[in-house]
């Protein structure tokens, strides 16, 4: 089984996931946007279980549908490396760039395009919704 580690730009904090991501996406929302810092969040959601390494600093913000999200950062460096949704104890989003593998897979779905940048072009074959499914 295919074993991932994503880290923090310090390396104090780290999460290793087993087998292959059950999904890749990108959100373009403006919480997404204002959280990392770029036009669009780039996740992966992996099945549980999994190990954290380090210590983390929580954010919890709740969604337009009023789900609410637990964002693990680096209290040292401030990068935010995955997140879980209250209540989903079966699964954990991981921001891909956390892996530093340009060779990881690409996205398939695409949210809140509505609140997507013009110049930003979309991977073929990419799913696309308005607004969060």
């Amino acid at each position: 089984m295919t074993s991932r580690t994503a880290t923090c730009s310090c390396h104090q904090l780290r999460i290793q996931v087993e087998g292959e991501p059950l999904g890749v996406g990108i959100c373009h929302c403006l919480a997404c946007q204002q959280r990392t810092g770029s036009v669009f969040a780039a996740l992966a959601s992996f099945a549980a279980p999994y190990t954290v390494f380090g210590t983390a600093t929580e954010y919890v913000r709740t969604g337009d549908q009023g789900a609410r999200f637990v964002f693990r950062f680096c209290p040292v460096c401030g990068t935010t490396v995955f997140h879980t949704e209250e209540g989903n104890d079966e699964s954990v989003s991981v921001a891909v760039g956390a892996f530093a593998d340009p060779g990881f897979p690409a996205p398939r779905v695409s949210v809140y395009d509505c609140r997507r940048h013009p110049w930003v072009q979309l991977p073929p074959g990419t799913k696309v919704f308005d607004r969060d499914p």
